[in-house]
């Protein structure tokens, strides 16, 4: 038989990976639904649809960055501010 060491370092290289494939999805989902609620925005929008439209992705955005950059694991500022533009889109539709 074969002798199979273990080497631990091998198995936080491959934890980095997967948590940083986490991170990545998880930008790239919320991200999607910035966009989302911005084109609702702009299709169905009364008032300043445009400018809400635009600001509110570009401020989830960065947002966005900044919960990923800060290692954040529960993501709180993105999904308040999701919720918040989602809010007031629902206002400016109706």
């Amino acid at each position: 038989m074969s002798d199979h060491p273990s080497d631990s370092g091998d198995m936080a290289a491959h934890r980095a990976t997967y948590e940083g494939f986490v991170r990545g999805a998880i930008v790239i989902a919320l991200g999607s639904f910035f966009i989302l609620v911005g084109l609702c925005n702009f299709a169905f929008g009364q008032t300043a649809a445009l400018l809400m439209g635009f600001g509110g992705i570009i401020v989830g955005l960065i947002a966005l960055a900044i919960n990923a950059r800060s290692g954040s694991r529960t993501w709180a500022l993105s999904l308040i501010l999701l919720v918040a533009y989602a809010i007031l889109t629902a206002i400016n539709v109706s």
